[in-house]
């Protein structure tokens, strides 16, 4: 069942690699499934490698809009994706994150590294600043973030952050508890609660 338009765009941020544990590759086929299904667009990183490249071939089949982001130094590094709906190559890091921030409604954090936790936590970052105040959804795919929610949690117990930080973002345990949180934040933006996906 399609969400309503007021949610329209999902960015997802992940690895471009598949990762050790074949539940992180299986995740994000259910996840880029199920955004496609539901009628959202799916924002990300442009690339058809890892885990970034399963969800943007799920979400494809399941005939959803993908638009993809990439830096133009990432075109052959990560294999740029050719068959999105979309593309659009910018100049850096930055600006595919600006352009990512700007054209969603809601963020959801999947499996990945280094490049995964600099976007993380500078979405986290600008909430703080209330840069914006959409949705942060992490999805704790087979505890994978479980360090990532230790190190805010240690921020905020050696005073190096307000506890407040921890309501920044929302912490869940899968991708379909993460569908279902989407579907009841499009339902609260019309006043309602539509049917679970």
């Amino acid at each position: 069942m399609p969400m309503p338009n007021a949610l329209s765009s999902v960015a997802v941020f992940c690895g471009s690699r598949f990762g050790n544990d074949p539940a992180h590759r299986a995740a994000a086929w259910m996840l880029g499934e199920g955004l496609g299904r539901a009628g959202l667009r799916l924002i990300y990183g442009g690339g058809k490698v890892g885990l970034m490249g399963v969800l943007a071939d799920a979400a494809l089949a399941a005939g959803g809009t993908v638009s993809g982001v990439i830096p133009h130094f990432l075109q052959s590094r990560e294999v740029m994706h050719a068959g999105v709906t979309d593309l659009t190559v910018t100049d850096s890091m930055h600006d595919r994150k600006q352009r990512m921030f700007a054209e969603a409604d809601a963020f959801l954090i999947m499996p990945g590294g280094l490049g995964t936790f600099d976007e993380t936590f500078e979405i986290i970052t600008w909430r703080q600043l209330r840069l914006h105040d959409k949705p942060i959804l992490i999805v704790d795919v087979s505890g994978w973030a479980r360090s990532l929610i230790e190190t805010i949690d240690d921020a905020i117990e050696g005073g190096f952050a307000d506890a407040s930080a921890r309501a920044l973002f929302e912490h869940l345990p899968d991708v379909p508890s993460a569908l279902a949180r989407l579907s009841r934040l499009a339902g609260a933006e019309h006043g309602g609660d539509p049917a679970l996906l």
